[in-house]
């Protein structure tokens, strides 16, 4: 399948308009056998209950079986299972979870997809692609904003995006490239499948794809590309004046322009476009800014994948443009872990300090961009004071000192805070050098 998902990459980037056929004839027991190794083996299970060792244990029976049912076309999705989990600002953003047999078979199509759609989508889109990812998205919009001449920013958002995805036109997006019933009946059959409520309530949704499914960030990514992004590319940039640019991350997407007048066409437009497609913007996440390297004191503030960005003054008096954690970020990782740190603080230190460590690094990898190092001294401290609190509550008595806190610190070496990309720039320097 390796060979056959080269050829057709390479086919897709040459011929931008070939439909492709006789797809579904790939999804046989030699492929889905090599799906098989790639798949989350700690996964959480589906409506069936079967785990990734149960399903192993008679691996070669059960692809045959699957293989014989998508032959015999009496392949049937089974119900996606609910799950909800916090989402910032107290919302909860819905998961659905797909059996295991659903899960190696969505793998083997998403491989297919990607190896087609992969050449389509361009190079503004970075949300679920293979070689790219949100710093990739943060970087390239921190490199336009600062380098270019753009002055106003639209930032946006699409309102329950993964529940609002029209089926009929997500169909006739993957029909630009794919001339293959068989193939498109099977993504019909997981676009209709039932969802599972935790409550035991079945319903049949007649929009959206569930989030969470390995085959939904592929097909989000190709409604998004054909909705909005080839839109702005081919017919909104060329009317425009000046510079424009679009950074699109799943359903967030800002959108940066020299001039206003095209600003402020784009956000009147927007709202009709993607109503076209079933999709709604969130007014209370959709703005014009100002935001401009000229007259810093009149400029707004934008958030984008959890990073505030602003034009300030560096020591040397020059405009600079810092990312900084955004205050609701902040505020929910806070928030987060001290509920966390409430709900251990009777577990042993050493396992304890071992999981905060891994919290930390987290949110370092993810927050520490160049320039942030003050928002994740800022987390930093208040880890400290919360975990202070609530070890002192183990028992009756107080159970240390500060004095005797920062020593139990030191012991079990807490993660400080460091800049990743800067660690990471200075170990390749270091070995060039060598």
């Amino acid at each position: 399948m390796q060979t056959s998902l080269k050829k057709i990459a390479y086919k897709a980037k040459c011929q931008k308009r070939y439909r492709f056929q006789n797809l579904f004839r790939l999804l046989n027991e030699e492929s889905l056998t090599a799906c098989w190794s790639r798949l989350n083996k700690r996964a959480a299970v589906g409506i069936d209950g079967v785990t990734y060792q149960q399903y192993q244990d008679n691996l070669t029976e059960n692809i045959h079986r699957l293989v014989e049912s998508l032959k015999q076309k009496r392949y049937r999705a089974k119900l996606v299972r609910r799950r909800y989990i916090p989402k910032g600002g107290g919302k909860q953003r819905p998961l659905g979870i797909p059996a295991t047999e659903d899960k190696l078979l969505q793998y083997a199509v998403m491989l297919i997809l990607l190896a087609i759609f992969e050449q389509d989508l361009l190079p503004n889109c970075f949300g679920y692609r293979p070689s790219k990812n949100a710093h990739d998205a943060v970087d390239e919009l921190n490199k336009q904003l600062f380098y270019g001449s753009y002055r106003w920013v639209v930032e946006a958002d699409v309102k329950g995006f993964f529940d609002n995805i029209d089926h009929q036109w997500m169909v006739r997006m993957l029909e630009q490239r794919i001339d293959d019933k068989a193939f498109l009946w099977l993504i019909r059959k997981w676009l209709k499948a039932g969802v599972l409520e935790e409550d035991g309530k079945v319903i049949h949704p007649e929009t959206g794809t569930p989030q969470g499914g390995i085959i939904s960030p592929i097909l989000a990514n190709i409604y998004m590309h054909y909705c909005l992004n080839l839109w702005f590319e081919k017919v909104f940039k060329k009317n425009c004046r000046g510079q424009a640019y679009l950074c699109v991350y799943a359903d967030d997407f800002v959108a940066c322009f020299q001039h206003r007048e095209n600003a402020q066409a784009f956000y009147n437009t927007l709202g009709s476009r993607l109503a076209k497609f079933n999709l709604t913007l969130s007014p209370d996440k959709t703005n014009i800014i100002r935001f401009s390297r000229d007259n810093i004191e009149k400029n707004g503030v934008f958030e984008f994948l959890g990073f505030e960005f602003r034009w300030t003054t560096s020591r040397r008096g020059k405009a600079w443009l810092k990312r900084s954690t955004s205050k609701k970020r902040l505020r929910d990782s806070i928030r987060n872990f001290k509920q966390w740190c409430k709900e251990n603080r009777h577990t042993r230190l050493r396992h304890l300090f071992k999981t905060l460590n891994s919290k930390l690094r987290g949110h370092y990898n993810y927050y520490g961009v160049m320039g942030n190092l003050d928002g994740l001294h800022r987390f930093y401290y208040r880890v400290e004071q919360i975990l202070f609190k609530w070890l002192n509550r183990r028992s009756q008595r107080n159970s240390y000192t500060w004095a005797g806190f920062y020593t139990m610190r030191s012991h079990f070496k807490i993660e400080k805070p460091r800049h990743p990309q800067r660690y990471a720039q200075i170990v390749a320097y270091c070995r060039a050098r060598s």
